[in-house]
């Protein structure tokens, strides 16, 4: 089917004498610097002659364009005598790159640890299924292959190689074996299979019978931890896996490679530092420094500095976020946010900042490489204009080859590259879309940034949920 949008109706006042006109035919042609589109021009016949189908046909031949050559547009430019008007006569077939292959996880990688709230409304930190046990020789994930590119033509009817889908490598951890076949990874021992930093890891455990204290000293261990009492102040708990507390997190460091669950608490007086590459579970959390990779959950934060990549969830029968500043990239729930002394209560919702340095950095990458790019354009210009008049020697032979070869490099790069940058404004577009979700009660003296936007809450609020509208946050109804 003809488009009329394969016409530009713009009339480009091109003369009949110009230079890359067909003297016989009256015919401009005009190749695209890609090689994937080719035009033409046609100029009015004089003494009686007129356009052919098979004349045009022949101008774009003369100009080597012999592919993807659309003839129904050409009879009808011939048929309604469309002169000084560039029309597109010729499209190339791009390539489809091939897919990269995947790793299958034979495990949930998404495990929600989220406690039980009982028939009283109280909470029940202590049964949380954060265990996801595995058997010596049990299967963990499989590679799925790539898939093979397919290539393309240009108007030339030159051939463009499309690059094929790269391998996935196994994300090989600790205690971990790959199979004879290099496409499985399996448990070489028994224990808790975790996911973090991109490899999968068999985690034996360490359990402290009573408190960290000085019977123990600091705990580093590269496994899960679990404690059975309290982590008094002054001390630390580093894990390569997850770590369970049975009691109260004093003045401490506690810092995971995967989840942390503190089943009664945290009273920090401004000395605690909890750190999880995962998700944090607490009771409560009372002036402390708080920072999860993923979700933090608990009955009521009080002034605190809290962040997230994930979302902060506030339930249980309080529900209460207080004081301090909660940078969240996803999602805030709580029943009840600031309090009736207007309570300074800082709230941020919205993009990661490690997503905004991969971004800036990624486009600094993006415009090196351009540069480069444009300057082994020119490089193989000129030497392209000296093999054509054979005048190229056999030192300025290598020199184009391996010009030619750095171009197609270029161009893959800035490909991915472009596709990197893709997937990070995807994920930055939906972390945007962040929201605060209030059951309850938000105070004033609450400032609530989302995005770009902020809101000082002045009057108190009620069952409502808030958001970001274009530049400004909006209240609606408790969703």
């Amino acid at each position: 089917m003809i488009k009329l949008a394969d016409i530009n109706n713009e009339n480009n006042n091109i003369k009949a004498n110009e230079e890359g006109i067909n003297k016989d035919t009256l015919v401009l042609v005009d190749v695209s610097s890609d090689k994937m589109s080719a035009f033409i021009t046609l100029f009015a016949p004089e003494y009686g002659q007129s356009h052919t189908v098979e004349g045009i046909l022949e101008a774009l031949k003369s100009y080597g364009v012999t592919f993807g050559v659309d003839r129904e547009i050409i009879e009808l430019a011939v048929k309604q005598n469309i002169f000084y008007k560039k029309i597109i006569a010729a499209k190339g077939l791009s390539p489809v790159n091939g897919k990269d292959g995947q790793v299958q996880f034979q495990f949930d990688l998404n495990k929600n640890y989220k406690p039980i709230i009982l028939e009283n409304g109280k909470v029940d930190f202590r049964d949380l299924g954060l265990i996801e046990s595995v058997r010596k020789g049990q299967v963990l994930c499989a590679l799925v292959p790539p898939t093979q590119g397919i290539g393309g033509r240009d108007v030339l009817n030159s051939e463009i190689p499309a690059y094929e889908g790269k391998t996935a490598r196994l994300p090989v951890g600790k205690n971990v074996e790959i199979l004879n076949d290099s496409n499985s990874l399996i448990a070489s021992v028994d224990g808790q299979v975790s996911y973090s930093n991109g490899k999968i890891s068999v985690y034996t455990s360490y359990e402290i019978k009573g408190d960290v204290d000085n019977s123990t000293g600091n705990i580093n261990f590269v496994g899960n931890v679990i404690v059975r009492g309290n982590v008094l102040s002054g001390f630390s708990v580093v894990a390569g896996g997850n770590i369970e507390i049975w009691g109260i997190v004093e003045g401490a460091e506690v810092i995971s490679e995967g989840n942390i669950v503190i089943r009664r608490g945290v009273q920090g007086n401004n000395k605690a530092y909890i750190k999880s590459n995962g998700d944090i579970v607490a009771k409560f959390i009372e002036q402390s420094k708080v920072e999860a990779m993923n979700d933090i959950k608990a009955e009521t934060i009080m002034h605190s500095s809290v962040k997230c990549g994930g979302s902060l969830e506030l339930g249980g029968r309080i529900g209460l976020l207080v004081g301090g500043s909660s940078a969240v990239c996803k999602e805030l729930y709580a029943k009840v946010i600031g309090s009736q002394m207007a309570t300074l209560t800082e709230i941020e919702i919205g993009v990661n900042s490690d997503l905004r340095d991969a971004v800036m950095n990624i486009k600094s990458e993006i415009n090196s490489i351009q540069n480069s790019l444009q300057k082994t354009e020119q490089v193989i210009s000129i030497l392209s204009k000296l093999e054509s008049n054979n005048m190229l020697t056999e030192d300025k032979k290598g020199i184009y080859e391996k010009s030619l070869f750095t171009r197609d490099f270029y161009k893959s790069k800035l490909s991915q590259l472009n596709y990197d940058i893709e997937q990070i404004e995807k994920m930055i577009s939906m972390q945007s879309a962040g929201k605060l979700r209030c059951l309850g009660s938000i105070h004033p003296g609450v400032k609530v940034t989302i995005g770009s936007s902020t809101m000082y809450i002045k009057e108190e609020l009620k069952y409502c949920t808030l958001f970001c509208d274009g530049v400004d946050i909006k209240v609606s109804p408790f969703v």
